[in-house]
C-alpha cells in the first residue's frame, strides 16, 4: 500500500529550493517508477512553492523514509516539517479502484 508524504519547506528558503531543483527534478525521473504522483505545493497564484507531496509506492515506512532522504531537497534541509500516512487508491487517473 502506498505511503503519501507531505513536506512544508522552511521560511526564506526559496532560494535554496530554486537552487536545488535541477536534481530534485533528476532525482523524480530517476525514480518515477515509485512515483504514483508527486509536485510542490503552490500559492494560489501558482507561483510560489512552500513544500511538496509525493504519493510513493513502496510497502513500508521505512522505505518511504529512505526515500524522502535521498531527495535532493531534503538533502540540503530544505523541509521544516514531514507528514508520512499510508495512503489508499481509491480513484487515480480517473480510475476508481473502490
Amino acid at each position: 500500500m502506498p505511503f503519501l508524504i507531505e513536506t512544508w519547506d522552511k521560511p526564506d528558503t526559496a532560494q535554496l529550493r530554486q537552487d536545488n531543483r535541477p536534481a530534485h527534478l533528476d532525482f523524480l525521473r530517476e525514480n518515477a517508477a515509485k512515483l504514483l504522483a508527486c509536485g510542490a505545493k503552490l500559492d494560489d497564484e501558482g507561483t510560489n512553492a512552500s513544500g511538496s507531496v509525493y504519493i510513493v509506492d513502496v510497502e513500508t515506512r521505512e522505505e518511504a523514509e529512505a526515500f524522502l532522504a535521498q531527495d535532493p531537497f531534503s538533502q540540503v534541509g530544505l523541509p521544516e516539517k514531514v507528514n508520512i500516512v499510508r495512503w489508499r487508491k481509491a480513484v487515480l487517473d480517473g480510475k476508481a479502484f473502490v
